[in-house]
C-alpha cells in the first residue's frame, strides 16, 4: 500500500484527502486494487479520482462501504450505460450517483446532463459530480420537482436531513 495524493508526475495532488491505494505494476500500466469491485482496474486519471473519492467518503463521511458499488450497469433508452458510482440505502434503493472526470476534464453542463439521464433510470436523491478538484452534490426534490445545490457532499448520517419529505 502507498499513501498518494501527492504530486506524482502523473497525477496531480486532489482536492481530497490523501488515500491509501494497492498499485500493481505489469504490462506497462499500472492497477489499482478497487476494494468493492474486489480487482485490480487500470489505474487512469478517472480511476484515481474514484479511488480517493469513495475513500473519502468511507473514511472521512461515514458511508458504509457495503453500501457503496462501482461501475453500476443500467440501461438507459435501450443502451447500455455504467454510472461511476452509486450509494445505496439499507433497502437496496439508489440514494446517490457519482460521476467522475479526470483532473484535467472541466465539470461543465454536458456532465451533469450525463448524470441527470442515469438519474432518470435510479430516481437517486442525490446527484454528484467531481473531477478530484472540484466537487458538486445537488439534492433531488422529486415531489416539488426540484433540485438544490448543496455547499458540500454530506456526512452518510445527514443525508435524510437534507429533504425530510423525499
Amino acid at each position: 500500500m502507498i499513501n498518494t495524493n501527492s504530486s506524482n508526475g502523473q497525477f496531480p495532488k486532489l482536492n481530497l484527502p490523501p488515500a491509501e491505494l494497492r498499485l500493481s505494476r505489469g504490462d506497462n500500466v499500472i492497477k489499482v486494487f478497487d476494494p468493492l469491485r474486489k480487482k485490480f482496474v487500470v489505474l487512469t486519471p478517472e480511476e484515481y479520482v474514484r479511488q480517493h473519492f469513495v475513500a473519502w467518503l468511507t473514511k472521512y463521511l461515514n458511508y458504509p462501504q457495503s453500501l457503496i458499488s462501482n461501475e453500476i450497469g443500467i440501461s438507459l433508452n435501450g443502451t447500455k450505460k455504467r454510472c461511476d458510482t452509486v450509494v445505496f440505502n439499507v433497502d437496496g434503493t439508489p440514494l446517490m450517483i457519482v460521476e467522475y472526470k479526470a483532473p484535467d476534464i472541466v465539470i461543465t453542463q454536458n456532465v451533469f446532463d450525463q448524470i441527470v439521464r442515469y438519474n432518470m433510470t435510479l430516481h437517486a436523491k442525490y446527484l454528484v459530480v467531481s473531477n478530484g478538484m472540484s466537487h458538486y452534490c445537488c439534492a433531488v426534490d422529486y415531489k416539488s420537482c426540484t433540485y438544490n445545490f448543496i455547499p458540500s457532499i454530506p456526512e452518510y448520517k445527514n443525508l435524510k436531513n437534507i429533504f425530510i419529505h423525499n
